[in-house]
């Protein structure tokens, strides 16, 4: 099915195309999702979000990029907000622990880390890999991950991000170095 006539059935909200639409990009919006949120269960509820935002407003797509990359940004913002939200709790559980409230809320657990699609050693290591790359900046993240984890293209990225192309290379070459620089300083630490 051409794009012009998918997104024409989804607009007219057709259950078999929204239905193919799912089929074909779940498994891609599902391993973006897990690129920013390492938790499988949080990444496919940040799926489903997605899907059911394009599914109430795919009014609003203007067919001046391809689908999937529309799709793409709408889940790199769902997966930032959902890293927002759970930073907040996260603090408020802080500041809860501090004056003696619900102490079983005090911090969010990370033993549950999991990301299928990126074969470490093992989880400790992927782990500490994933909290920095929650260190970089927004945007740094954004085109790192898409890059490195979801093997996109520099240009794919670009129309992702609404950034040039040189933009993205800088951000995922900055993003590289702020890594290595912030890994290399936590091992040497570890070794003290």
């Amino acid at each position: 099915m051409d794009e012009t006539k998918l997104v024409q059935n989804l607009v007219a909200k057709s259950e078999p195309t929204f239905q193919y639409l799912v089929e074909t990009y779940q498994k891609q919006i599902l391993n973006t999702c897990l690129g920013f949120v390492p938790n499988i269960h949080d990444a496919e509820d940040i799926t489903q979000e997605v899907f059911i935002e394009v599914y109430r407003s795919i009014e609003q797509f203007k067919q001046d990029s391809k689908l999937s990359t529309w799709m793409y940004r709408i889940a790199v913002s769902k997966s930032l907000e959902h890293i927002r939200y759970k930073k907040s709790q996260k603090r408020k559980a802080f500041f809860k622990s501090l004056i003696g409230l619900d102490e079983k809320e005090s911090m969010l657990q990370v033993d549950k880390f999991n990301h299928p699609g990126i074969e470490l050693e093992n989880k400790e290591r992927a782990k500490v890999l994933y909290e920095h790359i929650d260190k970089l900046s927004t945007n740094q993240r954004i085109a790192f991950t898409l890059h490195k984890v979801e093997g996109l293209s520099h240009q794919e990225i670009s129309k992702i991000m609404d950034n040039s192309i040189g933009a993205v290379e800088s951000l995922i070459f900055r993003a590289k170095g702020n890594l290595k620089k912030s890994l290399k300083i936590y091992y040497e630490k570890k070794m003290i």
